[in-house]
């Protein structure tokens, strides 16, 4: 059996660990790995070859994805995706392995309607916005990176008695901006999950400033387009001299922390298995209650992940609203 894998869409860190723990898990059995370079522009361009040992060496600790990644329109024509398994075909390759978000199991889908070639998908993205599943890799590694830089932040914000609105990445999912906001300490969070209630922040902040408060520190996803709002309302409202700091891709970098590393392991694994003892294979592996599963991408694509009621009810407060609102 031969077995290729490729990484498609946004990077993140867990990309290289789960690239060696296929390349490693496959010659164990005996499976003929296949690294597909530059994602599904790659597949187009016929960017593939045979893994050895030495293309994983020493890449476990290394943020991003050694074989590159990309974005492709040229994918969603079939006379492009003809291209693509054609390329397939010449190498001998039966099967697919790709890490990356919905979009990317949504081509993958469409590949798979086309020609049949099995897939399975593991959902990769500090979103952490994938239906179905409590985790995707890089989520861990990405909160630990946006945890030092509020931290450093802080340092400035206390020295110079400023507020300091810090931006995450999240579009549609404010996953990584709640997080962050209840394990740092912050004053006040924006997402597009919770309504805001600036006249509540607003009293709330300005007793503690008469309290003695000297600084304070907001984060907003991206997705809420509230930053440079928050930053003139701790101005004039709260009276704080404020900065805006737009974290941005240093989120998606940084050395893969323990967690995603050994997720990334776990994850191919599975992924393995599965090809190995199944056919017609078009799904996403999912992890819910510390347990893995497969869902038919059909169910992931038209689900929408919702944050946990729970991590939204603790960051209420934080938005201003009353545990009851």
């Amino acid at each position: 059996m031969k077995i290729g894998i490729f990484c498609s869409g946004g990077d993140c860190a867990g990309m290289n660990p789960a690239i060696k723990a296929f390349v490693e898990e496959c010659y164990i059995r005996n499976i003929e790995p296949y690294l597909i370079y530059d994602g599904l522009e790659g597949l187009i361009d016929g960017n593939i070859k045979k893994a050895e040992h030495s293309d994983v060496s020493g890449i476990i600790y290394r943020g991003g994805t050694v074989i590159r990644s990309s974005r492709s329109k040229r994918f969603f024509e079939k006379h492009y995706r003809a291209v693509a398994h054609q390329n397939l075909k010449n190498e001998g390759i039966e099967k697919l392995i790709v890490l990356g978000g919905d979009g990317s199991f949504r081509a993958l889908e469409v590949f798979y309607d086309d020609f049949g070639i099995d897939f399975i998908g593991i959902p990769s993205t500090i979103d952490n916005d994938i239906f179905g599943t409590d985790y995707c890799l890089g989520v861990d590694t990405a909160l630990n990176v946006i945890r030092r830089a509020i931290d450093d932040i802080r340092d400035t914000a206390a020295s110079f008695k400023r507020a300091f609105v810090i931006e995450t990445m999240g579009r549609e999912c404010g996953y990584l901006a709640l997080v962050s906001a209840l394990t740092c300490g912050a004053e006040v969070c924006v997402i597009p999950e919770l309504e805001l209630n600036l006249s509540s922040l607003e009293k709330k902040l300005k007793k503690e400033v008469e309290e003695g408060r000297t600084y304070a520190i907001a984060i907003t996803a991206e997705g809420s387009n509230m930053s440079e709002t928050i930053e003139t309302w701790f101005e004039e409202k709260i009276g704080l001299e404020s900065r805006v700091t737009k974290l941005g891709h240093i989120q998606r970098g940084g050395n893969p922390s323990v967690f995603d590393r050994l997720i990334a392991h776990e994850f191919v694994v599975f992924a393995l298995d599965r090809l190995e003892k199944a056919s017609n294979n078009h799904h996403t592996i999912v992890t819910k209650n510390g347990k893995f599963d497969f869902l038919d991408i059909e169910t992931v694509s038209n689900g929408k992940y919702e944050i946990k009621p729970e991590l939204l009810k603790m960051g209420r407060i934080l938005s201003g609203l009353n545990q009851g609102e």
